[in-house]
């Protein structure tokens, strides 16, 4: 009985597989090549219009962009470590608890500047650079985490969904921001911003919880 080599159209060949995956790293490391670059201007801005502005809205929203910096950095020593499994999966713990650590500290700044500024009564003048700011971060984030969210569910990666999510997390704090600075510039309402950024507490901290659990939004879990 002769046996048939031929491949099946169906199934996909390792080659091919291994094509596509490498193709996924690529498209991975451009998003966090492009989210390092822009935190990193996103953190010198608003740290610079907010000590300029009085607004500690502003210098808080700098200061999560810094901490974002640090989490691409952990999903890009994630990314580096891709082509060895058993590294990869000692990586991918470490990575994904290292962003979890990000967003409990991010979780405990907002907290602690958004109670400050209400028991000050601090009210912050406008800040048109701030207010740009937010506007072009509330425009850009929500493609760029959605984007990391779909190579962290290509490459199967509970660290790279986390850090994708702080993305996402970011986005909203963009739009709480623009709401705060604009609710400020037009109405007063110096309140509003510390107030939202409150909300946002217990959020930031459940998925900083889960990712020093080990435990990511992709649905995988990575054990000790």
């Amino acid at each position: 009985m002769t046996t048939s080599l031929a491949h099946d159209p169906a199934t996909p060949r390792a080659d091919d597989r291994l094509a596509d995956r490498d193709a996924v790293l690529r498209r991975g490391r451009l998003l966090n090549r492009l989210s390092l670059a822009y935190n990193g201007a996103e953190a010198v801005i608003a740290v610079g219009a907010g000590l300029a502005a009085g607004s500690i809205a502003l210098v808080g929203f700098g200061v999560d962009s810094a901490i974002e910096v640090t989490a691409t950095l952990a999903a890009t020593w994630r990314l580096a470590a891709d082509g060895d499994a058993a590294r990869r999966e000692r990586v991918e713990r470490i990575a994904l608890r290292l962003v979890g650590w990000c967003f409990l500290a991010l979780a405990a700044f907002v907290a602690y500047e958004s109670v400050e500024a209400l028991v000050a009564r601090e009210r912050p003048s406008t800040s048109v650079p701030g207010l740009v700011l937010a506007l072009v971060s509330v425009t850009v984030m929500p493609f760029l985490a959605r984007a990391k969210k779909d190579v962290a569910r290509r490459l199967d990666s509970g660290a790279l969904a986390a850090e994708a999510q702080q993305t996402a997390l970011c986005s909203w704090l963009s739009a709480i921001l623009l709401a705060g600075l604009g609710l400020n510039a037009t109405l007063g309402w110096w309140w509003a911003d510390p107030v939202a950024a409150l909300v946002m507490v217990p959020i930031i901290a459940r998925e900083g919880w889960d990712g020093v659990r080990g435990v990511s939004d992709c649905g995988c879990a990575h054990g000790h």
